[in-house]
């Protein structure tokens, strides 16, 4: 039995997947997810959101997201995926030649109360993406959070910056009240250059900046931002 397809607005959970493919297996990779993965995924529940990679990838990285309506939903369709007589010969065809995927990283994620819809991850070959991952002091979660829902968010559309789903990770992983994942995208790397420019000399935004960590000390730990810039792939779907 097949399961129903959900609307955006059922979405509750969503997992971010990242793989790394073994050395000169990354086309092989691509073309699995493009001739069979995604098509099963969809077939056993899942919701395919975006497929990317980075936009130099020298760790040969497939980085995608997809979404479920409940983390019970999601065991229910990987037991189903993984015992589909279509996945088992896709991945022995694949697979004759070696293993194609050396090591797999997942995260379990949940849309922040500001955040845009997740149908704003509309894949667009042309564009720029960015993830970041903010790690933040101990009891400092939601300040950022605050400072994001107030102000940062607008600032970032006020200075040409597109806003992406912004991300906490769900209950019991390591992290999860010290980390805000979120994705923006630009139109070319010259733009999201002169944006972040932009934004980081709006003295609204080192106002917001300061009044923050007033009272407090620094919200963020010792670089505690990580950023990587992404291109869609070009079997992502271009809409949710």
């Amino acid at each position: 039995i097949l399961a129903l397809p959900v609307t955006a607005e059922e979405l509750k959970i969503f997992e971010l997947r990242s793989y790394v493919a073994h050395k000169g297996k990354m086309k092989d990779l691509h073309q699995r997810f493009n001739d069979h993965t995604l098509a099963l995924f969809e077939k056993h529940g899942m919701t395919n959101l975006i497929y990317w990679v980075p936009q130099e990838n020298e760790a040969n990285l497939l980085i995608y997201l997809l979404g479920y309506p409940s983390r019970e939903a999601r065991a229910d369709s990987w037991k189903a995926f993984g015992k589909d007589e279509s996945w088992k010969a896709a991945y022995e065809a694949s697979t004759k030649q070696g293993k194609l995927v050396e090591s797999i990283d997942t995260v379990f994620l949940e849309l922040t109360d500001y955040s845009p819809s997740i149908l704003t991850l509309k894949a667009d070959s042309s564009r720029l993406y960015e993830m970041r991952r903010y790690t933040t002091n101990s009891g400092k979660l939601k300040k950022l959070d605050a400072r994001f829902r107030d102000h940062t968010v607008k600032l970032f559309t006020k200075h040409g910056i597109t806003n992406l789903p912004y991300f906490h990770l769900t209950e019991g992983q390591d992290g999860q009240n010290t980390t805000l994942l979120y994705f923006l995208s630009f139109e070319n790397e010259e733009s999201r250059n002169a944006s972040f420019e932009a934004f980081s000399k709006d003295q609204d935004w080192v106002d917001a900046r300061n009044a923050s960590q007033s009272d407090g000390g620094p919200i963020l730990i010792k670089k505690g931002v990580a950023s990587t810039l992404l291109q869609a792939t070009h079997y992502s779907p271009t809409s949710p």
